[in-house]
């Protein structure tokens, strides 16, 4: 029996519109390595979208290696990163930008959220050659945890790296996701305005790999293709990625399925809060992390893929439950029908 997924948000394939651009692409030839005219189209409609008809676009196949060309042009040999603990860099990238030679000074949050505080207190232990010299914010929106920055908390993690020399990058894995939350209140362009690089997650919001890195600060822009060759990611078929994003930011696609995401997501907390349990944080985004008695989880994981996230007590646990723009109906009617039921039957023991 295939259980139902809720492990991840690009466990299906693209969005049948992308599916449907891609298959339309014609057969004859065409200008390589992302010099082709759907690419060309495809950063067009992002900084109309930013408003910043500046900013440089570059598109990869995904997050990891968006993350390591990224923070390589950023960084000198002896300079590190500041992040969560709880970052996808630090904890699910293998130690990727480890092995480029750059240590992740890392700080413990409660909701996987960086504050202007808690990177000051590593500056404030990085004081000589004798250490790394943090040079850039790692931050994503949203967060590992499904969390979101606010306008104002961004705005003031911004002035306070360019009051401190630091750049500031974020991890848009979900960006769809966080954008068209009901509890967001920045628009993209505002969002494109406070950061210095950024990318645009195209794999976890119905693309089937592509992801495009936006630089904001000019300074960051001179030779960023010659990173993108030298790690391996200049497609030669670049075309293939540009299409998918352009087709992403035509009609509004790109927030639709982030919108259709997150909707399912509050069908599927809402039951979960309606049936009595609670949750690790509070759910904002597609990713929600409720804590469930261990024997419910045992029944679940019958019919269910998820992630175990964290254990609470001796007793209870919390997994991390992730929908998409393609999750079934059925699996979230199915999930609550099962955790009702199993609180039906612990009330009447």
């Amino acid at each position: 029996m295939q259980k139902f997924n809720f492990l991840n948000d690009y466990h299906d394939g693209g969005h049948p519109r992308i599916l449907s651009a891609l298959q339309a692409h014609p057969a004859q030839s065409s200008a390589t390595y992302g010099e082709d005219i759907y690419t060309k189209k495809a950063i067009d409609s992002i900084r109309n979208e930013i408003k910043n008809p500046i900013a440089d676009v570059h598109f990869v196949t995904g997050g990891t290696i968006a993350n390591i060309i990224a923070l390589t042009s950023m960084l000198k040999p002896y300079e590190s990163i500041i992040a969560p603990e709880s970052s996808h860099i630090h904890v699910h990238e293998a130690g990727a930008i480890e092995a480029i030679g750059h240590k992740i000074n890392t700080t413990s949050t409660k909701d996987g959220k960086l504050t202007p505080a808690k990177i000051k207190s590593v500056l404030d232990f990085h004081q000589d050659e004798h250490m790394v010299r943090p040079r850039v914010v790692f931050i994503s929106q949203s967060t590992e945890l499904g969390t979101l920055y606010s306008y104002n908390e961004l705005k003031d993690l911004s002035d306070f790296c360019k009051n401190n020399n630091l750049w500031l990058y974020v991890d848009g894995a979900r960006l769809g996701s966080a954008l068209t939350s009901h509890h967001n209140d920045i628009t993209l362009q505002e969002f494109a305005s406070l950061v210095d690089a950024f990318y645009i997650g195209g794999t976890k919001n119905g693309a089937i790999a592509a992801e495009a890195i936006v630089l904001c600060q000019s300074k960051l822009q001179k030779h960023f293709r010659y990173i993108i060759k030298q790690k391996g990611a200049l497609l030669a078929k670049g075309r293939f990625l540009g299409i998918q994003f352009q087709k992403l930011f035509e009609d509004q696609l790109f927030y639709d399925l982030g919108r259709e995401a997150n909707k399912k997501s509050v069908r599927l907390s809402t039951g979960i809060k309606e049936a009595g349990y609670d949750f690790f944080v509070p759910p904002m985004t597609n990713q929600i992390f409720p804590i469930f008695p261990n024997p419910l989880l045992e029944i679940l994981k019958k019919e269910f893929d998820f992630y175990i996230w964290q254990k609470i007590t001796e007793t209870h646990t919390s997994i991390r439950l992730v929908t998409s723009w393609n999750t079934p109906d059925t699996a979230i009617e199915k999930f609550l029908t099962t955790i009702h039921s199993f609180q039906r039957f612990s009330d009447q023991q």
